[in-house]
């Protein structure tokens, strides 16, 4: 096992080397991974099906989901490394550019941070996009994945540095600690001078974790506590195409619906219509229903259009539950008075991730998008949405729920900072 003090310095050094490769370069080496990883198709498959089969007596079926990878999804891994070459390189961009009134020209240019690492958990596909993006963006990555993605995310990271090697590139820019232990982490946290950017992506212990120990510097991937309002003028159809989809098409990820807040005007027409779609309905197609955790006035509501034994799926709302991210086919359900004091629980509960309203009231809109802190306010959309690749970024590093630096959906751009080039022809002060 090699240790993570060399791993550290090594990076360090190839970083060094990857400010200076050209686009050209780094978009041949990114095809070359892609490949590659196509081709350890079955070495991965392998490894992950031991993953999937060490973790199923510990996670649930949801999160071993999260973990499962197939022949589709190592393509779209693929597709997602490769799609970072259609985009710019963003090294040397002149952000900003000013000649002075005694002839220095300042300009602004973007540069890598020089070592990224990343602590993940159970999300294989995160080794193949943080590896791609920060390759793209000039920096060494240096991955430390949870132990129960650890087989997978190793195969990968071999098959994404033999594509490295394949164009005599440097393999010290991708690596990945053996070490899963919580020390491992520990070190990350504690390594000035090696380390220039910390990225954690996971669930709350982690990144609460991270924030606290880091000596060196973190941006906060949050947790999704996501809210879906449906406002007294929304299209109540809309509405529960958009939850169904924001809280079941994968229930797993940090973009999904948690909290569904309902205006009281509408909440005895929708909820209702709600527990049609997402119980009943589910039910009678073999699918998994989601469980209703409802506050009173909702409970109240609910109460009479249950039966035939569905009424285990309406459960009343316990002190805890509009603060979790339930990661499952559960959802937090609550009525209330208006658009304000939707945004007023937001305000309370959020993590700041992605929150939407359904309306077909435009100045009910504008209020909530204007009043929502969030990293990504939607408008008559499903929060799914908040994803690198679908904002046009190639793949994601992760979603940023704090303000300084990086906000939302983190791509090649964020994973730059920038220094002063100042050119003159003898100017002094």
């Amino acid at each position: 096992m090699k240790e993570t003090s060399v791993i550290l310095q090594s990076a360090k050094r190839a970083a060094e080397e990857a400010f200076c490769l050209t686009t050209e370069r780094k978009n041949a080496a990114l095809e070359a991974m892609a490949e590659a990883l196509i081709a350890a198709k079955n070495e991965i498959l392998s490894a992950n099906g031991k993953d999937v089969e060490s973790a199923r007596q510990s996670i649930s079926d949801v999160m071993i989901d999260r973990l499962s990878l197939n022949e589709s999804r190592i393509e779209a891994m693929a597709a997602g490394v490769r799609a970072l070459i259609a985009l710019p390189d963003p090294v040397g961009r002149v952000i900003e550019r000013a000649t002075r009134e005694n002839g220095l020209i300042i300009e602004k240019v973007s540069v890598p941070f020089g070592v990224t690492a990343i602590i993940y958990e159970s999300r294989p596909n995160v080794t193949s996009d943080a590896a791609a993006l920060c390759f793209k963006s000039g920096n060494a990555c240096v991955l430390r994945s949870g132990k129960e993605a650890f087989r997978t995310s190793f195969e990968v990271t071999k098959a994404l540095r033999r594509g490295l090697k394949k164009c005599g590139e440097n393999e010290d820019l991708i690596q990945i600690l053996e070490d899963t232990s919580r020390e491992s982490a520990t070190a990350l946290m504690k390594a000035e001078g090696y380390v220039d950017l910390l990225i954690p992506r996971g669930g709350k212990g982690l990144i609460k974790a991270c924030v606290e120990q880091a000596k060196v510097p973190v941006i906060e991937t949050g947790t999704g506590i996501c809210h879906v309002y449906v406002d007294a003028a929304a299209d109540l159809q809309k509405a529960v195409k958009i939850i169904e989809n924001a809280k079941t098409s994968r229930p797993s990820v940090c973009n999904a619906e948690e909290v569904c807040l309902v205006h009281k005007n509408v909440a005895g027409t929708f909820l209702p219509l709600l527990y049609q779609t997402l119980v009943k309905n589910r039910l009678s197609e073999g699918k998994t229903a989601v469980e209703l955790r409802c506050d009173k006035r909702a409970s109240e509501i609910l109460s009479g259009v249950c039966n035939g034994g569905d009424e285990r799926y309406i459960k009343a709302a316990g002190a805890e539950d509009f603060d979790t991210e339930f990661l499952d086919y559960i959802l937090a359900v609550g009525v209330v008075d208006d658009v304000r004091s939707a945004a007023e629980h937001i305000a309370k509960h959020s993590t700041h991730h992605s929150d939407a309203i359904v309306t077909e009231d435009k100045k009910a809109a504008d209020y909530f998008a204007a009043a929502v802190d969030s990293a990504a306010v939607y408008v008559n959309a499903s929060t799914r949405f908040t994803d690198g690749g679908e904002f046009g970024l190639g793949c994601e590093m992760g979603i940023s729920t704090q303000k300084l630096h990086a906000r939302g959906p983190m791509g090649l751009k964020e994973l730059q900072t920038y220094k002063y080039v100042v050119r003159g022809n003898g100017q002094i002060r």
